[in-house]
């Protein structure tokens, strides 16, 4: 569905987007083993691209965006992007020597689709950055906000999903997420619990816009509760000083077509 800013999939990007970009920048160390999968392609699809999050900058980049306001958010030194959608990308056949979706295949309408276009336009790899739905309950926020994390699950498609929707191998890489991750999704904050006392931080995760307002005020309170009581740290302190968490996120690397 399209949403009033032209958002295309199950969240309001014209509702919830306006702050994104404030929090979900760039990590430099997830960025680089993207850059790494994608290899020495030097044309690159990058599709809901959103603000812009993990382009490289020293290629040739294409990006689609379908929401106005993820699109705005965009920083001057990227190139203005698409407003179209991964179902009916504007371009021809093997267009682009590798593609690249970070964060956003839990967003389309039609994921078959979506994958199929991608693979049609691109010669070489297709590289996705997603979670996988079975192990997105392991983190400890699941004790808090059970139906944000069930949220993620449902909308997270299955990896074998994936690799049948582009036709060609797929190579799982588990993606370690680092304690000062810049990236504010949920898992970001595995040792700074107190960020996803923030509203905007929140709202960031799109999974939040999907509970109601009564639900994440009590998963808010009864999450400070527990820090300010101790109880957090005596069950998960040590997160703090862990420089690495590995939770639900990967790297899908498609290999490119063969022959």
């Amino acid at each position: 569905m399209r949403h009033g800013d032209g958002s295309a999939g199950d969240a309001d990007y014209g509702r919830i987007g306006h702050s994104y970009g404030a929090y979900r920048q760039p990590d430099p160390r997830i960025a680089a083993m993207i850059e790494a999968a994608l290899g020495p392609a030097e044309t690159v699809l990058n599709v809901g691209a959103g603000a812009g999050s993990y382009e490289p900058t020293d290629r040739r980049v294409t990006a689609v965006e379908p929401s106005a306001s993820m699109r705005v958010q965009r920083p001057p030194r990227l190139a203005p992007a698409i407003d179209a959608v991964t179902e009916r990308l504007p371009f021809g056949d093997d267009s682009f020597d590798a593609a690249m979706a970070t964060f956003t295949i839990h967003q389309w309408t039609d994921l078959a689709g979506g994958l199929g276009e991608m693979r049609r336009v691109t010669r070489g790899p297709v590289v996705i950055l997603t979670c996988d739905p079975f192990e997105v309950a392991a983190f400890w926020l699941n004790d808090y906000a059970p139906e944000v994390l069930a949220t993620e699950a449902r909308r997270y498609p299955p990896f074998e999903a994936i690799a049948e929707g582009l036709g060609t191998p797929v190579e799982r890489v588990a993606v370690p997420i680092p304690f000062d991750c810049r990236d504010g999704f949920n898992e970001a904050y595995y040792g700074r619990p107190e960020m996803l006392l923030d509203p905007a931080a929140r709202l960031a995760c799109s999974a939040w816009s999907f509970v109601t307002a009564d639900y994440a005020a009590a998963a808010v309170a009864a999450l400070a509760a527990d820090l300010d009581s101790g109880a957090w740290d005596a069950r998960y302190g040590t997160l703090r000083t862990q420089p690495h968490y590995l939770g639900s996120l990967y790297l899908l690397v498609s290999s490119g077509k063969a022959g």
